[in-house]
């Protein structure tokens, strides 16, 4: 059931729609005209407005105005004895869902219900699903180490240097990466993340670069790469150590060109794309052993952000705690719990060689195991 707001100036439209939209198990409130309508929608949450255009006072266009100035987020659908396409189009450009000619058509009307109410719901669940991708990408805790971090961040997030994000697997190079984008100026570009060394050696230049049909045996049909994809956005380039030595001279071309050549093809194509690239493995060695290029390292390595160890930052256990806490408990379905002061410093005093990731997986495993309230016991019994 829906709360669906009615501003009509006349009672027969009002009542009509009243009787069609409580019919389907809608509940209905109704308006004479802009002024009382702006009003009802000020004073409660509905999932649906109708609206006439012509009305005394205030008209709908009017009214428009004011319920997307007061950040009205329910569909708006418009309704008039007098439509035209101008009409029309003006409403949809305001911010209308929707504009429907009187005499009001019943499968019209009930499509365009069944439709913005759909709407709602992906509109909820959206913003549901970047809460939690929200959560999934923050940066915890206040220790010096990790506030150098995001100080660089901060000032470099707006460029678009190049930055080399180093560090032991599972200190978080991935939330650095994606928190250099979401303080970026191509927050609306595409972001693409590629971890090269989940693809195979032979795969990684289609998969970066893209690839056209025959160009090998298995190129069935032409393939978009993850550079061309990231056109105009951010790609992150994820264990950047683990690529072969061949897609690298493609990398480096560009970098330095800002054009690349698919699999297959001899022409160049044209890209803009800002590169984040990270690594847990010491390039300057890789270099030394002939598994690196030098001139690549150079071109990626214009910001270097490190990204401490656990171990560096063990002040920040507490507050890494209580946010994977949090966080399990909501997607585990679980009643929130908590940890004991002692089990907090058991925590503290082991040494974390996999780093984030391990005290994640610690308190995934003692939130499942242990008690209401962690104890000290349960840290040591299950940790």
């Amino acid at each position: 059931m829906a709360k669906i707001l009615v501003i009509d100036d006349e009672r027969s439209i009002r009542n009509t729609l009243k009787d069609i939209l409580e019919f389907e198990k809608h509940q209905v409130t109704l308006a004479e005209n802009g002024k009382q309508g702006l009003e009802a929608a000020q004073n409660a949450v509905f999932d649906l407005i109708f609206s006439d255009i012509k009305m005394p006072e205030m008209d709908g266009i009017e009214l428009l105005g004011h319920l997307h100035e007061i950040s009205i987020e329910a569909p708006i659908v418009m309704i008039s004895g007098h439509g035209n396409i101008e009409t029309a189009v003006e409403c949809i450009k305001k911010g209308a869902f929707d504009f429907i000619v009187k005499p009001i058509d019943l499968n019209r009307l009930l499509i365009t219900v069944r439709n913005a109410l759909e709407r709602n719901t992906l509109v909820t669940e959206t913003k549901t699903l970047k809460k939690k991708v929200a959560k999934r990408h923050q940066m915890i805790g206040t220790s010096p180490a990790i506030e150098k971090v995001r100080l660089m961040i901060e000032r470099v997030a707006p460029t678009d240097a190049r930055v080399l994000i180093t560090g032991d697997n599972g200190t978080g190079k991935e939330v650095v990466a994606r928190l250099l984008f979401e303080q970026s100026n191509r927050t609306e570009a595409p972001y693409v993340e590629v971890n090269c060394a989940a693809i195979p050696s032979e795969l990684i230049e289609s998969e970066l670069f893209g690839h056209e049909k025959g160009a090998f045996t298995s190129a069935i049909k032409q393939r978009i790469g993850k550079f061309e994809q990231a056109d105009g956005g951010t790609i992150f380039l994820d264990e950047i150590g683990d690529m072969s030595l061949s897609a690298q001279t493609k990398v480096l071309r560009v970098l330095q060109e800002n054009e690349l050549t698919r699999v297959g093809s001899d022409k160049s194509i044209k890209v803009n794309v800002r590169v984040l690239a990270a690594t847990n493995k010491n390039l300057k060695k890789e270099i030394e052993s002939g598994n690196f290029r030098e001139d690549l390292f150079h071109r990626l390595n214009v910001i270097p952000i490190h990204v401490p160890s656990l171990d560096e930052r063990k002040e920040d256990i507490p507050l890494l705690v209580s946010h994977f806490c949090e966080l399990i408990c909501s997607e585990q379905g679980i009643q929130p719990k908590t940890f004991e002061e002692a089990g907090i410093e058991t925590l503290k005093s082991r040494s974390w060689t996999g780093n984030i990731r391990e005290l994640r997986n610690v308190v995934e495993r003692l939130i499942i195991l242990g008690g209401a309230t962690i104890s000290k016991e349960d840290v040591e019994m299950f940790a």
